[in-house]
C-alpha cells in the first residue's frame, strides 16, 4: 500500500506553536472542561488549514481547579480549533465556546444580537444567552472595578448606570462587540479518584450584541470564545482571584481517540514536568533551547528564538499546525529528509512538500525532540509530523 503523506511543518517567520498529546486524566484541585475539535471530519484541505492559521495569527497579534473536557479529532487534515461546552446562568444553559489561550475574555452571543449565527455546520445546536432569563445575572457598569481595570482606567464619558462595553477587532477583519455581564458559570471540580462534582463560580463575560466576518458564518459557528489569556479579565484570572483555583492550567490532547481535557488549577497527579513562562509577554511564551533530530542536535544560534521584545515560543490552542522561522525549518527538514535521499518530493497546493512512501513512516524517518527550559522535552514521532493526503494529483 502506497501512502501519500505530507510533512506537517510549514515555513513562516513566526514562533513555533507546540502542543503535547498524550493520555488524559488528572487529580488535584482542578476544574475541567471536555473539548471537541472544530471542523472534525470535514476533510479540510491544506490550504484551508494554513489560511485558518494565518487568520488566527492575525487575531492573536491584534489584541487547585477546574477541568474542561475536550473532544473531537486532532488530525490536522480534518480539524481546526478546540471547543468546549460550558454552563452559564441560573438555570444553567449549555454553550459551545472555542478554547483560546491567545485571547483574554469569555464572550457568548446574546439575545437580540445583530448578525450572530443561528445555525452551525458543525452539527451543534447554538444557544443565545439572555441575561433577563437568568436569576443571577447583573450588568457591569463603566465605573465598576472590572471595567476600569480592563481598560486601565476610567472610560471617557463614563456616567452612572452606563454599561461597560467591549469591542474586539481581529486581524482577519472579523469583530465582536457588546457589553459585559456578571453571572454564574457552572464548573466541574475534580474531587479525587476520578470523581468530580458540579460547582458554580461568578464570572464577568461579554454579551455579544454584534458579530461580523467569520464570527457570523455558519460554517465555523460556535456560541462564543473562552479566552484563557493572562489579563485580569480572563476566566482563569477571575477564578484565581476568587480563590477557586490556582492561576495555572494544563491541556491534554488525545491524537488517537480525539478530544481531551483542559484543566484549570494545579494538577497533582499524574506528576507532570514543567517549563517556566517568559515574563512580560502578551501571550504564553516558553523558551525553546534545542531541536534534536534522530539523536543529533541541530546547530542553531543561541538567540534564534528571540525576536526583539517578542521572545520565546508561543503556545496557542487556536493554531492547527506548527510554525518555525525559515532559519530553523530548513535545517530541520534537511535533517529529516536525509534519512530518505531517494524520495521524489512534490509540491501540493503550491506550498506543501509531499512524497509517496511505502511502509511505516516511524521506521523510515527520525524522531524529533523539542527541548525547552528546565529539561522539558516534547517528543514528536514521524507519524505525528507527517499526515496522509488522499486524492492528491501529481
Amino acid at each position: 500500500m502506497m501512502d501519500l503523506r505530507r510533512l506537517a511543518l510549514v515555513v513562516v517567520t513566526v514562533a513555533v506553536t507546540v502542543v503535547g498529546e498524550f493520555g488524559c486524566g488528572c487529580f488535584g484541585n482542578v476544574l475541567t472542561l471536555n473539548v471537541l475539535r472544530k471542523f472534525a471530519g470535514h476533510g479540510k484541505n491544506l490550504s484551508a488549514l494554513r489560511a485558518h492559521d494565518i487568520r488566527r495569527h492575525g487575531r492573536l497579534l491584534s489584541t487547585i481547579g477546574v477541568d474542561l473536557p475536550l473532544g473531537g479529532n486532532g488530525h490536522p487534515s480534518e480539524t481546526g480549533l478546540y471547543f468546549a461546552k460550558i454552563g452559564l446562568g441560573n438555570p444553567s444553559k449549555d454553550y459551545y465556546v472555542q478554547v483560546d489561550t491567545g485571547s483574554d475574555i469569555l464572550w457568548v452571543n446574546c439575545a437580540g444580537c445583530d448578525k450572530c449565527p443561528t445555525k452551525s455546520d458543525l452539527g451543534l445546536g447554538l444557544t443565545l444567552y439572555d441575561p433577563k432569563k437568568s436569576s443571577t445575572s447583573s450588568l457591569v457598569y463603566c465605573d465598576q472595578d472590572f471595567c476600569t481595570s480592563t481598560y486601565d482606567g476610567p472610560l471617557p464619558g463614563c456616567k452612572p448606570n452606563l454599561q461597560c462595553q467591549y469591542n474586539v477587532v481581529y486581524g482577519d477583519g472579523s469583530s465582536t462587540a457588546g457589553y459585559f455581564v456578571k453571572d454564574n458559570m457552572k464548573l466541574e471540580q475534580v474531587t479525587g479518584n476520578l470523581q468530580s462534582r458540579s460547582t458554580n463560580g461568578t464570572v464577568v463575560f461579554g454579551c455579544g450584541a454584534r458579530q461580523s466576518g467569520e464570527l457570523g458564518s455558519s460554517s465555523e459557528a460556535l456560541d462564543g470564545i473562552l479566552g484563557f489569556g493572562q489579563a485580569n479579565s480572563s476566566i482563569i484570572s477571575q477564578l484565581a482571584a476568587s480563590g477557586k483555583v490556582k492561576k495555572s492550567f494544563a491541556h491534554c490532547l488525545d491524537n488517537i481517540e480525539g478530544g481531551g481535557i483542559f484543566a484549570i488549577g494545579e494538577v497533582v497527579s499524574p506528576k507532570v514536568k514543567r517549563t517556566p513562562m517568559v515574563q512580560n509577554q502578551a501571550h504564553y511564551n516558553i523558551v525553546m533551547k534545542d531541536i534534536e533530530v534522530g539523536g543529533d542536535l541541530l546547530r542553531l544560534p543561541s538567540d534564534i528564538f528571540d525576536s526583539g521584545d517578542q521572545k520565546g515560543t508561543i503556545v496557542d490552542s487556536g493554531t492547527t499546525l506548527a510554525y518555525l522561522p525559515s532559519s530553523i525549518y530548513e535545517p530541520l527538514m534537511t535533517k529529516i529528509l536525509s534519512q530518505q535521499p531517494a524520495l521524489n518530493l512534490h509540491t501540493v497546493e503550491d506550498q506543501f512538500t509531499c512524497f509517496q512512501f511505502a511502509g511505516s513512516v516511524d521506521s523510515g524517518f527520525p524522531v524529533v525532540k523539542f527541548h525547552f527550559e528546565d529539561s522539558l522535552v516534547l517528543t514528536v514521532f514521524p507519524h505525528e509530523y507527517t499526515f496522509q493526503i488522499r486524492n492528491a494529483n501529481y
